[in-house]
């Protein structure tokens, strides 16, 4: 018989993985990932945490809402709702079991959770030596009283949610008188040196997104008002970041945790910048109108190098 000379039977293409983003209802963040998923020819799969569950009975423990007993092969939380201590606790749970499984989370639950509570992320930038204003947190109002009382001399505090977003709740207390009641705190005083420093043109401070170790974009706020968040009125102004600032930036990334994040920080009055927040779950839009970078194609892609480097044995996603 005549040796075949038939072609062998290609394998069959892999199927692209599929991502899951964790959002509650589809904004313009969640358009502009999955189109940049698209373009890199990756299914994704709009999820809500509030709608996945614990199944002890399914193969993997977890329900994620519309998938049916499989998982996806990442997750990408642009979102995650308020809700009770429990709720909350529930979906930090679900993204805790998902890494237990092998799915990639960005951010996981670990990061999100040090970056939610920001005394864990003062407590953290502190201990990793990155410039960060002094900082107390407690459950007393007497406690807080006292603290004021020492530190007030030295300049004005500020009074933080210990959970919150987008510069609202924020308060400068120059003495105790400023302080409210603990209702009003929902029980926790997180105070920390106020160290901005005004100028003729108002108050500034920059918001730097890091993604897997390196700053991908940047944007200075600008504000009549020392709190220059976009939301409560900041202005977004293109600026070309400095080494000094990019460094600060990727080492409080990496003390929080997070694969990639929105790091604030401004100058004090000694001209050297310090930390004051790390956003595990940042929106862009803002920094999007002032620079050139398209920066969901590159969170997509980074995830997905991610993703790809955690498929290769001893390799760091």
């Amino acid at each position: 018989m005549p040796p075949s000379h038939s072609t062998p039977a290609a394998e069959p293409a892999a199927a692209p993985p599929l991502i899951a983003l964790a959002i509650e209802g589809i904004d313009w963040h969640g358009r502009m990932l999955a189109q940049a998923f698209a373009a890199l020819g990756v299914r994704t799969h709009a999820i809500s945490l509030r709608s996945c569950a614990i199944d002890t009975q399914r193969p993997s423990g977890l329900s994620i809402a519309g998938l049916g007993d499989r998982l996806p092969d990442a997750v990408f939380v642009r979102t995650m709702s308020g809700g009770t201590f429990q709720a909350v606790t529930l979906r930090l749970g679900i993204l805790h079991a998902l890494r237990e499984n092998g799915v990639l989370v960005w951010n996981d639950a670990r990061a999100i959770e040090r970056c939610v509570d920001k005394s864990t992320t003062s407590f953290l930038l502190a201990r990793a030596g990155i410039p960060t204003p002094d900082t107390w947190a407690v459950e007393s109002r007497e406690s807080a009283r006292a603290i004021v009382r020492r530190e007030a001399a030295h300049g004005p505090l500020v009074l933080k949610p210990l959970f919150g977003s987008q510069g609202r709740g924020l308060k400068l207390v120059r003495g105790e008188d400023d302080l409210p009641a603990s209702d009003a705190v929902t029980g926790v005083y997180y105070l920390q040196r106020y160290v901005g420093v005004g100028g003729d043109d108002g108050f500034r401070d920059f918001r730097l997104l890091v993604s897997r170790g390196r700053v991908v974009a940047a944007m200075a706020r600008q504000a009549a008002s020392w709190v220059t968040n976009v939301k409560q009125g900041g202005r977004p102004m293109a600026v070309v970041a400095g080494n000094d600032l990019k460094e600060l930036a990727v080492r409080a990334a990496a003390a929080a945790g997070a694969s990639f994040s929105g790091v604030d920080i401004l100058y004090g009055a000694d001209g050297r910048p310090t930390v004051l927040e790390v956003n595990s779950m940042p929106a862009w839009s803002g920094l999007q109108k002032v620079t050139r970078e398209r920066i969901a194609p590159i969170l997509a892609g980074d995830l997905i190098a991610a993703l790809a480097a955690q498929a290769r044995p001893g390799a760091q996603a």
